[in-house]
């Protein structure tokens, strides 16, 4: 059987990633998730942003949800509910997010799953929010 390492292009997958400035973790600790948070998830949610916010847009669009005529708290409120509670959405952007993991991250992510998701959710969801304005523009077109 065939090892996610055979057949994925770490380096091509590293090299796309922008840097964040961030505390180095040192070497002899072993990785932890709040590791994992700031050396992995930032800079794949960063890489995937525009690609989160038009998945956002599109669901929003799918389930005709009356962003553009919503006050701004209402919009986000509706927002933050759609993430919230559609189980499709939150699979859909976990999988933009984890596809982008290299052999090493996978293996990790694989072990911590249930944190991990939580947390990318969470950071997914902050995303969105504070970007409410580029969401309900993608969702007018």
């Amino acid at each position: 059987m065939p090892s996610v390492s055979d057949s994925r292009p770490d380096p091509a997958l590293l090299a796309l990633r922008p840097h964040i400035e961030t505390e180095p973790e040192p070497a002899d600790v072993p990785a932890t998730v709040g590791g994992f948070l700031h050396t992995t998830l930032r800079p794949v949610l960063k890489l995937q942003n525009t690609l989160l916010l038009t998945t956002v847009a599109d669901f929003v669009l799918d389930h005709h949800i009356a962003l553009a005529k919503a006050s701004p708290v209402d919009q986000q409120r509706q927002l933050a509910e759609l993430l919230a509670r559609n189980t499709k959405l939150r699979y859909t952007l976990l999988g933009l997010i984890a596809g982008l993991f290299t052999s090493e991250e996978h293996a990790f992510y694989r072990q911590h799953r249930p944190e991990l998701n939580r947390r990318i959710l969470e950071l997914a969801q902050r995303r969105v929010l504070d970007q409410t304005g580029w969401v309900v523009e993608l969702s007018s077109c």
